[in-house]
């Protein structure tokens, strides 16, 4: 396992374009990807395979970016997972008519969460205004929310503590339900 974490960070400093790296690093983003998709209707027009292949695509198309390793890497893999459900889900609805955001309520982060074009929409514009407020809390909610990791793989990701992964989320939440019931 280490063995391959060092050659994920190896292949990463290489370069953006490096034609090995997809092969190492798809399972986990599919397993990232196959969390949130989960959690997802059934009926969504996006698949786990797809997602990962966009977001992919969004990583490795920036000629410019370096990576400084794996952890920077995944977490820039959630949030490009992150960005093709919000554009996937801005595209939804604007094939719609009218609607104004909807509530969204945040259940427990195990468990799957039914969300609409709309829903999705919320969410994100109050992701970014806790962003604005506390960082910290806004990565530790895209990771847990968006890309489905549990407290400990979140832990990991951010070089922080379990306990102050549960705190964060614990604000997280708390401050996203009175962001969202401002509608």
């Amino acid at each position: 396992m280490e063995e391959r974490r060092a050659d994920v960070t190896r292949l990463l400093k290489a370069g953006p374009q490096n034609d090995e790296l997809l092969p190492i690093v798809y399972d986990e983003m599919r397993v990232i990807a196959r969390k949130h998709m989960a959690g997802e209707r059934a009926d969504h027009t996006l698949q786990a395979t797809a997602l990962v292949h966009e977001a992919y695509v969004r990583l490795v198309g920036d000629e410019h970016m370096q990576w400084r390793d794996r952890r920077h890497f995944y977490a820039a893999a959630a949030e490009a997972m992150r960005r093709v459900l919000i554009d996937h889900a801005r595209r939804v609805r604007s094939l719609k008519r009218g609607g104004d955001h909807a509530r969204v309520t945040l259940g427990a982060p195990e468990g799957p969460v039914d969300m609409d074009a709309d829903q999705i929409l919320a969410l994100d514009d109050a992701i970014e205004k806790l962003a604005a407020e506390d960082e910290r809390a806004a990565a530790v909610t895209r990771l847990r929310f968006f890309s489905g990791l549990s407290v400990e793989e979140t832990a990991r990701v951010l070089e922080i503590s379990e306990r102050s992964v549960h705190r964060e989320w614990t604000y997280a939440r708390a401050r996203l339900a009175e962001l969202l019931g401002d509608d």
